[in-house]
């Protein structure tokens, strides 16, 4: 509503303009200002016309200025500069203005989208691509977005706009005005009806990217399954196939598109032609002056932008609402009506304990058949319940109710008086936990998805101040998006009874430990980067460890294990990079092939005279692995062990070297990868004689150079070592080691690991790396862990929130027998006070539960371990065995 106010506020403005090029014609240039001899004329003279119907007659409100015909001139000349600053000014206003409120709504509008998606179940969201509801919250209401901003001020702008132009050429002239009127009616008329296909076309090409994508995604998931069965000529032609369709409907979009701007910019300059023709005829006649035809065709040439864009603006609505729908029917699409209802009451947030009463449950699966067909049964909380599958689908279906994760059946479930389908989502995510056949895990470290749980809501803000001051917040407030803020508190240590971060990380260490992944947390931690500012004693106790560590191989007899940075020493267990940077690169031009193209680097060797001594050594590689790999298949074993040169990168060298025995002259581009061989060369690894004792000095003599030049270097490409700090670029255990290890020993890495594993247990640090293990990263979806380690972890976030309720369905899966065994007796241990049920293939591994719950028939029947339980209910005993089909 301002927008558009300020849009009327502009128009007089713009009127103004309009009229101006008339009167520098007629006044000032024609001079009708200076008609009766005059050598002065006013200028910005201000009078006050009263109408007839007020008793007429004008009052001067200021008398202006008086000036000459060349002052006149340039008077209004600015004057004309001076309103198209102005119009300038509110267009700006109103356009950014306009941008602020599209932006605004599209972040409302994602944001409820995201919203519901997180209200779907994920039962419904198995029915659907998720990276075609990705793709239209992230693309396809971009446009609704925009569109927002324009849906009614642009409209008004460019209705008063033209409006105004057009009243303007019917002040000059009746006729030219009807002239101008009659073509835009036309254009008004005509060019939106031609434009309805381009709707249809853009609405079916909208569907193919959207499926495009969709495709992409499902490819991307299966890749395994296209490499395993060689389906890459298919999975080609199949997406080929759908950018055709693409390309061809983007043809018929452009073929019709632009025979609709043929015809409007032909409409657009079929008013010109008359304003010369019939406005010349006038002004031939003496009907019209010279300055009202200026003025007419200077106002026209305002007219079909504003026309333009109005006809744009009605296709892009008619677009738009297009989207919408085809956004709006995605959502509303039966297969997702299943919400997550957001239930906001305060509720009581009690403990789930007390009798668990199933009364009636029915569900069907996909065919029709009853899995569970009016079962119930009763069982007094906390228990620990073993559901015996025996190849069925119903305890996986009843572990499912259970938790929650089904909303769709028949039947009543609740505990004590609470409907336990009715709870609201914040408590039951609190009190109930269930861990699933396939773990889902999120980008980011391992704590980070441990910690899931803890982050239901923030528990203590930020400052009141900075809030305040906050400009998101205001920004929030005026979009729907929550105030919360990721800078807040949001982990609750009294939910789990931790008093800090460093309590919280000792109790996650030790959970892990107890469920069998404290070896790889462990690793993890020694392949880790720790930050010394974040662990400062970390720092100087790993600086601790290695010297205790190098005085245990020097006591062991063990001193040959490791060769130690040195930096007095050249390292032979290292690359000759290494040994000139003697430090770790942390800028990607200085790792890998990018270090010899390096101009601070290859400047700094350059002045130490390395250049020519290490370009002759990767002519040497480069002839020598040439010759050896001639002939070899791409994913030979010698192409990782000489890792100098990869299969791609041999016609390159190959090239060089036939360039190099037709002249003695190599180009820069050659030199520089020639430069770039003997950089990874290792002697002792790669054995091929290169280096010596002179060369060898040489290279350590560099490093001052090399140290000095990149530290003066705009970027900070290497962090170099030192004996008494930690690296925070390297590895944990390379800090530890402060060397690398020999090649010519014998297990020399199981040896090291070995003595690296006494020192660190003896100074006290195995729990401190394994903390810096809680960083490492899982990767998208975990892919990075083995699907023992996801089990685990996924296991542990269940564990970490202490649920009064653990539904575990599947998730030992990945473990042999004597694990899932280990960890179904750690669990019965770590739930003596809350509730445990547990979905097992077979009574096996049902010992030590309380309850066996057996499903047949559609029907349930429980027994506690020895006999029926006290309390417990056997339902329906008498019930008749139904069909092969119907039983789970």
């Amino acid at each position: 509503m301002i927008v558009c106010a300020v849009v009327l506020a502009s128009q007089p403005f713009y009127f103004l303009s309009l009229d101006l090029p008339r009167q520098i014609v007629n006044q000032a240039i024609q001079g009708e200002a200076f008609k009766d001899g005059n050598a002065t004329a006013p200028f910005l003279k201000l009078t006050w016309h009263w109408p007839d119907w007020l008793g007429g007659g004008s009052t001067p409100l200021f008398e202006g200025f008086q000036l000459s015909r060349v002052g006149l001139l340039l008077g209004l000349s600015c004057l004309f500069l001076l309103f198209v600053i102005i119009n300038g000014a509110f267009k700006y206003w109103i356009n950014v203005a306009k941008g602020v409120l599209g932006e605004r709504m599209l972040r409302r509008l994602r944001f409820d989208l995201f919203t519901m998606v997180l209200r779907f179940t994920p039962d419904a969201l198995r029915t659907v691509k998720s990276s075609e509801t990705a793709t239209i919250i992230k693309d396809e209401v971009e446009p609704i977005g925009g569109f927002i901003g324009d849906a009614f001020i642009t409209p008004v702008f460019l209705s008063m706009q033209a409006l105004t132009a057009l009243f303007f050429i019917m002040v000059q002239n009746v006729w030219l005005g009807l002239m101008a009127l009659a073509v835009v009616a036309i254009q008004l008329i005509i060019i939106p009806r031609l434009r309805r296909e381009l709707l249809v076309l853009g609405k079916e090409r909208q569907l193919a990217s959207r499926e495009l994508a969709g495709r992409v995604g499902e490819v991307l998931d299966g890749i395994e399954v296209v490499h395993v069965h060689n389906a890459y000529d298919w999975e080609r032609a199949e997406i080929g196939n759908r950018l055709f369709t693409l390309y061809d409907l983007r043809v018929r979009i452009y073929n019709r598109k632009f025979v609709v701007k043929f015809l409007n910019n032909f409409l657009s300059q079929l008013t010109p032609f008359f304003f010369y023709a019939v406005g010349g005829y006038f002004a031939l006649r003496g009907t019209l002056d010279i300055g009202q035809l200026v003025a007419v065709i200077s106002a026209y040439r305002e007219l079909p932008p504003p026309l333009k864009e109005l006809i744009d603006w009605d296709q892009q609505r008619l677009d738009v609402q297009v989207k919408y729908d085809q956004v709006t029917q995605h959502f509303a699409d039966e297969r997702l009506a299943p919400l997550i209802e957001a239930r906001l009451a305060e509720v009581q947030d009690e403990p789930l304990t007390g009798l668990l009463v199933a009364e009636g449950l029915r569900v069907t699966d996909p065919h029709g058949g009853m899995v569970l067909d009016g079962a119930s049964f009763r069982l007094e909380l906390p228990v620990h319940v073993a559901m015996i599958a025996n190849g069925g689908a119903a305890a996986s279906v009843m572990a499912r109710i259970i938790a929650r994760r089904m909303p769709g059946f028949g039947g009543q479930i609740r505990i004590g008086n609470r409907d336990l389908m009715q709870l609201p989502t914040s408590i039951a995510g609190r009190r109930i936990a269930y861990a699933g056949l396939d773990p889902i895990l999120f980008p980011g470290s391992i704590r980070e998805n441990l910690i899931y749980g803890l982050r239901a809501r923030p528990v203590q803000n930020a400052e009141d101040a900075r809030r305040k001051a906050d400009r998101r917040i205001a920004e929030a407030i005026r979009t729907g998006n929550p105030l919360d803020d990721i800078a807040d508190q949001w982990i609750d240590y009294d939910q789990i009874g931790v008093r800090d971060e460093d309590h919280l990380d000792h109790v996650l260490v030790e959970l892990l430990n107890r469920i069998g992944m404290g070896n790889e947390i462990y690793l993890f931690g020694l392949a880790g980067w720790i930050d010394p500012e974040r662990y400062p004693h970390v720092a100087e106790r790993i600086v601790e460890a290695r010297r205790r560590l190098r005085e245990t191989f020097q006591a062991s007899g063990m001193a040959d294990l490791v060769v130690p940075f040195d930096p007095d020493r050249y390292n032979d267990q290292a690359t000759i990079a290494e040994n000139l940077l003697f430090g770790v690169p942390v800028a990607d031009e200085f790792m890998g092939r990018s270090l010899a193209s390096n101009s601070d680097f290859s400047g700094a060797i350059d002045r130490a005279g390395l250049t020519d001594d290490l370009v002759s050594m990767g002519l040497q590689i480069a002839e020598t692995m040439t010759e050896i790999f001639e002939g070899l298949p791409p994913g030979h074993s010698l192409f990782e062990q000489f890792s100098f040169i990869g299969a791609d990168e041999l016609p390159d060298f190959e090239a060089i070297l036939r360039r190099r025995r037709r002249t003695e002259a190599l180009g820069r581009e050659d030199r520089t990868k020639l430069l770039s061989l003997p950089l990874d060369y290792i002697e002792a690894r790669h054995r091929l004689g290169l280096l010596d004792d002179e060369l060898k000095l040489r290279l350590v003599r560099a490093r001052a150079l090399v140290r000095e030049t990149l530290e003066n270097a705009e970027v900070r490409g290497v962090e170099f070592y030192d004996q008494e700090r930690v690296c925070a670029a390297a590895p944990v255990r390379d800090n530890l080691l402060f060397g690398r290890v020999s090649y010519r020993v014998a297990n020399a890495r199981q040896r090291v690991a070995e003595a690296i594993s006494t020192v660190v247990r003896e100074l006290g640090l195995r729990e401190d790396i394994e903390r810096i293990g809680l960083d490492h990263q899982v990767g998208t979806a975990g892919r990075l862990l083995t699907s023992q380690e996801r089990a685990s972890i996924n296991l542990a976030r269940c564990l970490v929130k202490k649920p009064d309720i653990l539904v575990i369905d599947g998730a030992l899966a990945p473990f042999d027998e004597t694990r899932s065994q280990q960890m179904i007796d750690l669990l019965i241990d770590l739930f003596e006070q809350q509730s445990l049920f547990m979905v097992l293939p077979n009574d096996r591994q049902a010992d030590n539960f309380d309850i066996l719950m057996r499903f047949r028939d559609g029907q349930i029947t429980t027994e506690e371990r020895g006999g029926p339980a006290p309390g417990v209910r056997n339902t329906k005993p008498e019930a008749a065995p139904r069909i092969a089909g119907e039983v789970a």
